[in-house]
């Protein structure tokens, strides 16, 4: 099922109200997952194609996609966002995959590289995944 799920996407905002002034005290914090994940949805959405939709993705069995967005051409990318390096995605998100066979997955990462994390899915840099949505929009 497709539902609703509430994002703070300015993560500035949410640094000023928890007080957190320096990357230190941001580091060390609780929210710091978060805050990372609506800096990444905030950007990411800021480059959306045209006429493509964004939906936060979760079953009652916990399958689990933070982003699902689906393309004005049908097709459909499921997206993880973790803060580490070296990320792995949760049991939710295969499952999620499995049911709804988005045409591509990608695990966004605090890091700059890309590569493959299965057969299935691709970690890659904020950047990059800017840079794809941005060439999608581009091409329509």
């Amino acid at each position: 099922m497709k539902s609703p799920k509430v994002y703070v996407r300015d993560s500035g905002l949410v640094h000023a109200l928890l007080g957190l002034e320096t990357l230190e005290q941001l580091a060390g914090h609780p929210v710091v997952g978060y805050s990372w994940e609506g800096y990444v949805l905030e950007n990411l959405l800021s480059v959306l194609p045209w006429r493509s939709s964004a939906f936060f993705y979760r079953t009652s069995r916990g399958a689990e996609i933070v982003l699902l967005l689906e393309h004005n051409d049908g097709t459909r990318w499921a997206i993880e966002v973790k803060r580490s390096l070296a990320a792995k995605v949760e049991r939710g998100f295969h499952q999620a995959c499995e049911e709804i066979k988005p045409q591509r997955a990608f695990l966004v990462h605090a890091g700059e590289d890309q590569y493959p994390v299965s057969a299935q899915l691709e970690a890659i840099s904020l950047r990059g995944l800017m840079e794809a949505l941005r060439a999608m929009a581009l091409a329509t």
